[in-house]
């Protein structure tokens, strides 16, 4: 949200909210010009936790009511940052309150970590469940980035969920896991490609983590080591296709060349995968003069199907694409006609 069209006081504050706060809050809405001037801030934002739900980091809607009279711009993140303590007190307090021996030998095992989340959901169809979700290593993943964009610190969680109400069972069941991580982190890798190691019976947690910190620690080792592969990568392609019109600078996900065959010429964006080069670029063309009826410039199906070999030099890598592209230029070209005559 642009904080525009507000006092400068109001302005700052959210300013200093959204600049400064240690996780990513959005504010998304605000009300009421006639509060703003008898000093009250009555906005909605939102803010992640980890713990709530099963399909990864959630955001947790608030309305937030606030007198703004306050000169220092700190005093609304501080507001907001008590809430959320508040909000993570209560459900710490919740899942202390359940009658089940395991969370709380659970709990008592974790208590020395610092960050983990906890909730208790239940509904009438479904069986209670405590959600637990546990900050993984020590070290900043965003000074592992060369270049690092992100001004929140980016975050890996282990979510496990272990149901409640089954005192029935002579041996209790792995609890269910999942890895999920700040939604920033896709840049550089999926947290889904990583396979979690096995739940051994009768483990617990804190046996459980070490290993998995470890595996995810090599992850991101490989997956910053990559970023390098990729620059080489793009850096081979002028030589086939000259200086690209844009290219990722940080992660080296992608880049765009101008290319022409004739006078036909058209863009061919290269979207590099994460895996390169054990797998490889998918290459869309877009054309440069031709647009459909909406306005929209033609562009081409996603190709990711030609001759490939990950052991190729890069330079045989961008010389191989070229022929692609040779290949499939008179097929375009027929396209965008097409789409024109439509």
């Amino acid at each position: 949200m642009a904080v525009e069209g507000v006092p400068p006081i109001i302005a700052a504050q959210l300013n200093y909210l959204l600049s400064h706060s240690p996780f990513s809050i959005k504010v998304e809405q605000m009300w009421s010009a006639l509060k703003l001037t008898l000093g009250l801030i009555d906005l909605r934002c939102s803010y992640p936790f980890a713990s709530i739900s099963s399909n990864g980091i959630s955001y947790l809607m608030w309305r937030v009511r606030y007198l703004h009279q306050i000169k220092d711009p700190s005093r609304l993140l501080s507001f907001i940052l008590q809430l959320r303590e508040l909000y993570s007190a209560y459900q710490w307090k919740r899942v202390g309150d359940v009658d089940d021996d395991r969370v709380k030998f659970e709990i008592s095992t974790m208590l020395s970590r610092e960050g983990i989340e906890m909730s208790l959901s239940s509904g009438v169809e479904k069986p209670e469940e405590v959600k637990f979700a546990v900050p993984l290593l020590d070290r900043s993943i965003n000074t592992m980035v060369p270049g690092c964009p992100w001004r929140q610190q980016q975050k890996i969680y282990l979510q496990v969920i272990y149901p409640i109400g089954r005192k029935f069972q002579s041996a209790p069941s792995a609890p269910r896991l999942k890895l999920i991580s700040t939604p920033e982190l896709s840049s550089l890798f999926s947290v889904e490609d990583i396979k979690l190691p096995t739940w051994l019976n009768g483990m617990c947690m804190a046996e459980y983590l070490p290993a998995l910190e470890e595996t995810v620690q090599k992850q991101i080792l490989e997956a910053v080591s990559l970023i390098g592969v990729r620059r080489h990568f793009i850096e081979t392609l002028p030589t086939f296709f000259g200086r690209p019109l844009e290219a990722d600078p940080i992660f080296c996900r992608k880049a765009t060349f101008l290319v022409a065959n004739g006078v036909f010429t058209f863009l061919v964006h290269c979207l590099i995968p994460f895996q390169f080069p054990k797998q490889q670029p998918i290459l869309i063309l877009q054309s440069s003069q031709h647009f459909n009826t909406q306005g929209v410039p033609v562009r081409s199906a996603a190709m990711s199907e030609y001759p490939w070999s990950p052991r190729w030099e890069p330079s045989e890598m961008a010389s191989r694409i070229f022929d692609v592209l040779i290949e499939e230029s008179p097929n375009f070209k027929k396209i965008c006609n097409e789409a024109i005559q439509r």
